[in-house]
């Protein structure tokens, strides 16, 4: 039985199988998502109780990374696989301590797009494009993106719960690497991802069928391969850890860190 397409939902979407974006939105408690969504994202809950706990502290660890930005003075970001915009997002928090910054977010997914325009419409300071990170060169070619960003001053670039969705057969280093040769010293990036570090071996297997399900299976790494990704970055301490240890408000908040599943880490471009 086909299912009902709801009203705000862009007729170029499959609502018949699930999306990596609106899962994350449901996990975060928002409301872009569909019934496949849902069903996909209580699976991974069976397999994985923790998912929400990873979700939400993965968006903890990108609203702390964009305050420690703003306070080093970076005014331009550009969020890659950025999902649907739920409370936290980017703008919000780099707007709110710096109203002179220019975000630009990129995401595959249309829904997520569609979103992202609508909420941020009436905002000259942020900029909203399909694309996909394994396409570096046409983000960075995007006239949108060269219209709000200046890539001769600092930019932060922010790879955020995302590259456990891009393959080793897609090259991510080396998707990396064609970003930070665009930036200039003095600019940053931020990545995150899910890791198999400590995991027992029927519980990956589990959320790895999951997502198999979805439009973007998983592929999980571990810290070593993390901190590789920063090749040419000077890491900020504490380095690459459990996003919940990444600089957290209170020692109480990074306890049991590992149980968030993500690893995370913000690099400088000398020079």
């Amino acid at each position: 039985m086909s299912l009902r397409r709801p009203d705000w939902a862009p007729e170029t979407i499959d609502v018949e199988r699930p999306s990596v974006a609106r899962m994350y939105d449901y996990y975060l408690g928002g409301s872009h998502n569909f019934a496949v969504d849902r069903a996909a994202a209580r699976a991974m809950v069976a397999a994985v109780p923790q998912a929400p706990l990873m979700a939400q502290a993965n968006r903890a660890f990108l609203r702390r990374a964009v305050q420690f930005l703003t306070d080093a003075g970076i005014r331009q970001f550009l969020d890659i696989g950025s999902g649907i915009p739920t409370v936290g997002n980017v703008h919000e928090i780099a707007q709110r301590h710096a109203p002179e910054s220019r975000v630009v977010y990129v995401d595959i997914d249309p829904v997520a797009v569609a979103h992202s325009r609508e909420i941020l419409a009436g905002n000259d300071r942020t900029a909203v494009i399909q694309e996909d990170l394994r396409n570096p060169e046409q983000i960075l070619a995007n006239p949108d993106v060269r219209a709000m960003l200046d890539f001769s001053q600092p930019v932060a670039v922010l790879v955020v719960a995302v590259l456990h969705f891009v393959s080793d057969d897609d090259r991510p280093a080396e998707v990396l690497r064609a970003l930070r040769s665009a930036l200039v010293p003095g600019s940053y990036l931020v990545l995150s991802q899910a890791s198999d570090d400590g995991r027992d071996e029927t519980e990956r297997a589990e959320a790895e069928e999951v997502y198999r399900r979805t439009d973007n299976p998983l592929w999980v790494r571990g810290r070593a391969e993390l901190t590789g990704f920063f090749d040419g970055f000077e890491l900020v301490e504490p380095g690459v850890v459990w996003v919940p240890q990444w600089r957290p408000e209170t020692p109480e908040s990074a306890e049991d860190a590992e149980r968030a599943v993500f690893l995370g880490g913000v690099g400088r471009l000398g020079g």
